[in-house]
């Protein structure tokens, strides 16, 4: 009787790892644009006209930082979406996402984690 209390209790962690389940993070890489702050997302947008590079001078310049918001080739795992924000004529879903890589001309490299945040167009339609 023992042996078997013995038994049963050894294979019960294994038995529980195999019901868990598991949690996978898909790294994804390409040109993104990033801010440091929510915020400065959501300025972002508010600045959007059709024209990225405007609204992103706009909010350096706003912040007095010239790598606030910036487009990067990155190596990135995207987090849940936080949201829409509209500018007038335009909605994005602002999303944090972990930076872990960099791309250059010189190859790519692994950097210390660190979250940033990135907009991605929404297509909405009248009902």
């Amino acid at each position: 009787m023992k042996s078997a209390l013995c038994i049963a209790l050894l294979s019960l962690p294994l038995s529980l790892s195999v019901c868990l389940p598991a949690h996978a993070y898909e790294v994804q890489t390409g040109a993104v644009m990033i801010c440091e702050t929510h915020k400065q997302a959501e300025r972002f947008v508010e600045l959007f006209d059709g024209n990225q590079s405007v609204a992103t001078r706009a909010v350096n310049s706003e912040e007095n930082n010239p790598m606030a918001c910036t487009t990067l080739e990155l190596s990135y795992i995207p987090g849940p979406k936080q949201g829409v924000a509209r500018s007038r004529s335009h909605a994005f879903q602002i999303i944090p996402i972990v930076v872990v890589g960099i791309h250059t001309a010189g190859g790519s490299a692994s950097v210390a984690p660190r979250v940033f945040f990135t907009v991605v167009e929404v297509k909405e339609f009248a009902v």
